[in-house]
């Protein structure tokens, strides 16, 4: 029996010009992990999660964990990481073994949220399946074949950003440049020593799950019309995340949280954020710490100070509805 993981994750600078040639800085961190088995079976079978099955205590007990879940389970992602992973073999020219297998799937991160819950069941199949079939894939392909399960199979609009970091695991610098990506059809990734990082935190909160696809769907079409806000912002997120990388290794912490928030602040400049994620957001603020989206809404990212300022961020949340945590990165 093969068991893997997968982590959440959270942006911390540069998100979302990840999905357009941008550069991002972000890490994994194990607070919340997807949990893979696979073994050699008579048939090959996936097997539901408990978020797959539609049984449910009562009207309010559906209600509450659809707006927690969305109204997919796992399952047809997974489906979706097998074709996309069996495109890839033939494409390469490599050879399947004839083994059937069973594969169970768990996982404990907050859908909908922004956090990679999603990514992260993808990556803990990928890495099962991989060791299954003794399969040598390079990272940056992973990450790829995780972005293209949902992109590709599933028509999901997404970025590369959550599927690096799930890869490679711990703080991560990712370059998307387009003559990169263009040329080899992935970034320069860049593992960075999570000891360089001040006190971050993630906050979140259950009642807002639009998804990704609510955000991304506007902001690429503006981003392909060419319009000219979006495209200046896209090249400042990327440059935040370049120059945080620097503060990182120049310990330079007073311009890393200026960053930090303009991140946000002007993601909040060309696009509508609903009330639930500038309260999230503001109630950061108003005890010092910064914040910023750890993803496309619902959670938020930021430093603090000292274990003062954090007990305060974190009665401060509480009174809005929002759980904080100190994220433990994965190394």
């Amino acid at each position: 029996m093969i068991e893997t993981y997968g982590y959440a994750r959270a942006g911390f600078l540069g998100n979302p010009s990840d999905g357009y040639y941008g550069k991002t800085l972000s890490f994994a961190m194990s607070n919340f992990r997807a949990r893979v088995l696979i073994y050699p079976s008579a048939r090959l079978e996936i097997k539901p999660s408990k978020v797959d099955l539609p049984v449910f205590e009562n009207l309010d007990d559906l209600y509450r964990i659809t707006r927690w879940r969305g109204y997919y389970g796992g399952i047809r992602i997974i489906q979706a990481l097998v074709v996309r992973l069996v495109d890839y073999c033939r494409e390469q020219g490599l050879e399947l073994p004839d083994r059937n297998f069973t594969l169970e799937y768990e996982s404990n991160v907050p859908q909908r949220l922004g956090l990679g819950g999603s990514s992260a069941i993808i990556t803990a199949s990928l890495r099962a399946l991989c060791q299954y079939y003794g399969l040598d894939i390079p990272l940056p392909v992973q990450a790829n074949l995780a972005l293209e399960t949902e992109t590709r199979e599933l028509n999901v609009p997404a970025g590369l950003q959550d599927r690096v970091v799930q890869a490679y695991q711990g703080l991560v610098y990712m370059d998307f440049s387009r003559d990169l990506m263009q040329s080899r059809g992935y970034g320069e990734y860049e593992r960075l020593d999570v000891g360089l990082l001040p006190k971050v935190y993630v906050a979140y909160r259950t009642s807002l799950s639009e998804g990704t696809e609510v955000f991304h769907n506007n902001l690429r079409e503006r981003w392909l019309r060419g319009d000219a806000e979006v495209v200046t912002a896209m090249e400042t997120w990327a440059g935040y995340a370049a120059e945080g990388r620097q503060c990182l290794f120049d310990k330079n912490y007073d311009r890393l949280h200026e960053l930090v928030n303009a991140n946000f602040d002007l993601r909040a400049k060309i696009y509508q954020i609903d009330a639930g994620n500038l309260e999230m957001v503001h109630a950061a603020r108003a005890v010092g710490a910064t914040s910023n989206f750890a993803g496309s809404g619902g959670a938020i990212v930021g430093t603090y100070e000292d274990e003062a300022m954090f007990e305060r961020l974190t009665e401060g949340m509480k009174q809005v509805g929002v759980a904080v945590i100190k994220p433990k990165i994965v190394s």
